[in-house]
């Protein structure tokens, strides 16, 4: 990876790390649980786009002080989790940083692998996504993307934004910043004002006047 790219990587591995740690400390976990949470919400997405893409060793295999963050990340949210008045709100905004950050990594890296634009969208969404999707698995709890708010419609939203920036000749640099607000911003709005996608019942209710009778 080149400097930029690394830093961005290195910006969304710490607050994705954070953001485990915080699940942990919701679930009382000890100072390895935190630690390890942290771990594989951090590298969880990385891990899956190096994969699917073929560019192994994987990176933190090839750059091994991504893991040596992560845990630092972990420890030292053991000893400040206490602070936040709610660690469950601190936790979705901890995420949403972090998944507009690995939409852009996701993305570009994609590109630069010269995967196709389709992949390259999937690769800047799930790597933004599957750490995430790690995380709540191991704390037993629904996974932020399986419930109905705005979640991976932001990442494809930031991912596309990315990608139609870089096809008009915007340049690396413009298209990231484009794309991490895009990100952010959907996923912000959707947190500050409860916004969610209608679900499969609402359309059957609606069609049976409201009675929600099957």
């Amino acid at each position: 990876m080149d400097p930029v790219l690394t830093w961005l990587d290195t910006f969304g591995l710490i607050v994705f790390a954070v953001s485990g740690g915080l699940v942990a400390a919701r679930k009382g976990m000890d100072i390895v649980g935190f630690a390890l949470m942290a771990t594989v919400t951090g590298i969880g997405g990385g891990t899956f786009r190096d994969m699917v893409l073929g560019m192994t060793p994987v990176f933190w295999v090839r750059e091994p002080h991504y893991l040596v963050v992560c845990l630092a990340v972990g420890i030292l949210t053991w000893f400040v989790a206490h602070r936040l008045d709610s660690r469950q709100r601190a936790l979705l905004w901890a995420d949403a940083i972090g998944i507009a950050f690995f939409t852009v990594v996701g993305t570009q890296v994609g590109l630069r692998a010269e995967a196709g634009i389709s992949v390259a969208l999937l690769m800047g969404v799930m790597t933004a996504c599957f750490g995430g999707i790690v995380r709540d698995l191991l704390a037993g709890e629904p996974s932020l993307i399986l419930q109905r708010e705005i979640y991976i419609t932001a990442c494809v939203a930031g991912a596309c934004a990315y990608l139609l920036f870089d096809a008009m000749g915007a340049g690396e640099g413009v298209s990231g910043v484009v794309s991490f607000c895009v990100t952010f911003l959907v996923r912000g709005a959707a947190l500050a004002f409860g916004l969610s996608l209608p679900g499969y019942r609402d359309k059957i209710d609606r069609s049976q006047g409201g009675t929600g009778k099957g």
